[in-house]
Parts: structure tokens; C-alpha cells; sequence
């Protein structure tokens, strides 16, 4: 057992003709759990253009999930709310534009999606902090925040309206 026919990382070898023992992958190799075909999940396109729908059902654990991700990894430059204030800009840095401006509300899922995982302009990729089922995650949470900016009052139940008339008070 000492004893293996093997070889430790940089190592010679007299096998090779180059004399490393370290071989690169032979092409087209795809490691484990490497494979993403799903054109729509891994890269948010469909047909090549930003996807306009979510791979995935939306629920309430997906929604609380993006929360949690956008107030780690958004919030220090969009804020909580998605404005363009959080703390990095009170400190000098580009302000982003609002998350509920009608700039972005105009823009496919697959465009947010990409840009999180690309980055856009000053702001820098996320692809290796953020996974892709996060990143659609922080999508689905971004359209809440976009939707809790814009609603029209026609649009609210009549219990939220009657809170909202309270509210007034």
C-alpha cells in the first residue's frame, strides 16, 4: 500500500515524452455534474434571446429565497427596496438604476438573469457566487419588488384597499 502506481500532482514522468505526468482533459470532456444543456435554467435564453418566462414554477419558498440571496449579494448596491442606494453607493460607487424603473420592469427574466450571471456596465458578474437555481431565484424576487412599486390602486383587493385608506388617515 506504501507503494502505488500512481503519480502525486506535478510530478516527473518518463511515460510522457514532455516528462509531466498532468494531462489536460481530452477535448469535448465534460465533468461530473458539468453538463448544462438547458439552454433556458443555465443560461436564461430561449431560441438564443432573453427568456421571457421562468424555467420553474414560482412560489413562495422561491420568492423568500430570492429575498434572502438579493439582501446578501444585491442589496449592497440596489438596496433593500431596489432603488439604487444601498450602502456601496452612499460611498462613492456607480448608482445602479432602480430595480422598478420602467427601463428595467421592461426588460425579459432571461435579461435579469443574464446580467447577474454576466454582469452589465459597472456592475460585476455573479455566475460564481450565485448559482443558477439563486439566480432565478433573485429574478422571481426582483419582478415582487418591481410589482410592489407599480400597482395601481384598481388593481389591489378590497381588504387592501381599506388598509390603504387607513393608512391615509
Amino acid at each position: 500500500m506504501a507503494r502505488q502506481p500512481r503519480y502525486d500532482p506535478l510530478e516527473p514522468s518518463a511515460f510522457f515524452d514532455d516528462g509531466q505526468s498532468a494531462r489536460l482533459p481530452v477535448p469535448g470532456t465534460v465533468a461530473r455534474g458539468q453538463l448544462r444543456q438547458d439552454e433556458h435554467f443555465y443560461q436564461g435564453l430561449s431560441r438564443g434571446a432573453p427568456a421571457t418566462t421562468f424555467p420553474f414554477p414560482i412560489d413562495m419558498k422561491t420568492l423568500e429565497r430570492g429575498r434572502d440571496r438579493f439582501d446578501i449579494f444585491c442589496s449592497p448596491c440596489h438596496d433593500r427596496t431596489g432603488g439604487g442606494d444601498g450602502m456601496v453607493v452612499q460611498r462613492g460607487f456607480t448608482r445602479p438604476p432602480p430595480l422598478f424603473s420602467e427601463q428595467v420592469r421592461r426588460r425579459p427574466p432571461g435579461h435579469i438573469y443574464q446580467v447577474i450571471a454576466k454582469g452589465f456596465g459597472a456592475m460585476p458578474d455573479y455566475a460564481a457566487q450565485i448559482p443558477p437555481a439563486d439566480r432565478w431565484a433573485i429574478v422571481a424576487y426582483v419582478r415582487a419588488l418591481q410589482l410592489s412599486q407599480n400597482v395601481s390602486v384598481g388593481q389591489l383587493s378590497p381588504e387592501e384597499r381599506e388598509k390603504l385608506k387607513e393608512a391615509a388617515r
